[in-house]
């Protein structure tokens, strides 16, 4: 049997997570608090990805770089940024390209 995380502890991990996102807080550290108060229910870290492996990931789907800005609600130039590895992914764009990679172009339809 699986127990919700409490509302404090929800709101702490949501802290942590915005003074990651916000360089204040380390990986490391934010790891640690997330799994000391989401147990092993604490949702798995988005991956980096390689631009390979997003230019894989659409070639895959039959997707042209515009067409998979479109489902992502990115542009194009982020994309082939993105694909030339001139920019890393992250936040959402990241954890979404995780789950298309996992599952699949056909989850965002």
């Amino acid at each position: 049997m699986t127990t919700k995380p409490s509302r404090m502890n929800q709101e702490l991990v949501e802290m942590a997570e915005a003074q990651r996102r916000l360089g204040i807080m380390d990986e490391p550290s934010f790891r640690k608090i997330t799994l000391r108060h989401l147990g092993p229910d604490a949702p798995p870290t988005a991956t980096p990805i390689s631009g390979d492996e997003i230019r894989n990931v659409r070639e895959q789907a039959h997707l042209s770089q515009a067409a998979l800005a479109r489902y992502l609600g990115l542009t194009t130039g982020y994309i082939s940024q993105l694909e030339r590895g001139s920019k890393q992914a992250k936040g959402p764009a990241l954890a979404l390209l995780n789950v298309i990679r996992r599952k699949g172009v056909e989850v965002l339809l």
